[in-house]
């Protein structure tokens, strides 16, 4: 009976350290990184990796309802860029010399945010619909709707560089409340409080998860499976909308290069946070969790001194060390 309950903790224990091995990585370069680098735990760096994870975090949010679903959004980073130069090109000053819209009134920052939302929205319904009715795989679709975004996108700004923001719109990404919170950590808290309350107590959230499930199981059931994916889709553009609107006015600037490669962080990000790739789990704390996950990582990186080339490197290390993780707990499961 000993020997048993000694098998079954041992199975437990090692079960733990292979899936969570890449967060208790992290974790133990943050104790390393902490301790031999006196600035690490600084006020200003905590502020720095709340207000660089925010985006990432509505990003990864947006992706993970296609996750849970058994898709994917390879849209998702160049639907960031295209909020961003479409708030961009609305949200500059009325005196700016090289302004894009010359003769554009001055334009609400609310109304901007709106604009963004709304336009990469309706991308979002068109991945919905090319994947529900026409059953595309997600992965073709949504790689098909990334190079036809980007394209839009450069046909739109000219492959333009854009600045000269109005400081109302500035303000929203790098204000603070008190002088202490930043907004955009609080614009990310209201995000995810809202996907969590979606996910775990609407219908929509049932259904999500049903058809990541079994999607035949669900639909025998009376999920409407198509309308429920056109709604994931549509939602997880919204956010990459709002996600553009805000890396834009954090950045102070916006060009058809940003959100490049973010689509692969959430993916990754999301994966770490224990969604699954092969559908019908994840929650939203593990989504928070993936993305700190990474944002710690470079930041530790930084402060080790590493060259910024090599990041990339770590951060594709991580991203198939995370999915070959995800699948090993998938068939250990099977």
């Amino acid at each position: 009976m000993e020997k048993t309950k000694s098998r079954l903790n041992k199975k437990s224990v090692t079960s733990f350290l292979s899936n969570n091995a890449i967060t208790l990585l992290i974790l133990l370069m943050v104790l390393v990184v902490g301790f031999t680098q006196s600035n690490f735990f600084s006020l200003t760096n905590l502020k720095n990796l709340a207000m660089n994870a925010s985006v990432r975090f509505i990003i990864a949010c947006g992706v993970s309802g296609c996750l849970i679903t058994k898709g994917t959004d390879l849209s998702a980073g160049r639907t960031v860029g295209l909020g961003a130069c479409i708030a961009a090109t609305l949200l500059q000053k009325v005196d700016y010399g090289a302004r894009f819209f010359p003769n554009l009134p001055d334009f609400p920052v609310w109304a901007g945010l709106l604009c963004s939302m709304l336009i990469c929205g309706l991308f979002g319904i068109v991945n919905g619909c090319v994947v529900a009715f026409f059953k595309v795989p997600p992965f073709i679709a949504t790689l098909g709707m990334q190079t036809i975004v980007y394209g839009i996108c450069l046909v739109y700004t000219g492959a333009d560089p854009m600045g000269g923001f109005k400081s109302s719109y500035t303000k929203v990404a790098n204000g603070s409340l008190f002088g202490a919170i930043p907004y955009l950590f609080l614009i990310a808290l209201l995000v995810g409080i809202f996907m969590w309350f979606l996910y775990n107590k609407t219908r929509h959230g049932k259904y999500m998860y049903a058809i990541g499930g079994n999607e035949s199981a669900a639909s025998v059931a009376g999920v409407n499976v198509s309308a429920t994916l056109i709604r994931i889709y549509f939602l997880a553009s919204m956010l990459y909308g709002l996600a553009g609107f805000l890396a834009g006015a954090k950045a102070g600037g916006a060009s058809v290069q940003t959100g490049y490669g973010y689509e692969l962080e959430a993916i990754a990000a999301c994966t770490i946070g224990g969604v699954s790739t092969n559908g019908g789990v994840g929650k939203v704390s593990g989504i928070l969790v993936g993305v700190l996950v990474f944002e710690i990582l470079k930041i530790c990186l930084q402060f080790l001194g590493v060259n910024p080339s090599y990041t990339f490197i770590v951060q594709g290390l991580v991203i198939i060390v995370a999915v070959a993780l995800d699948l090993r707990k998938y068939l250990a499961k099977k």
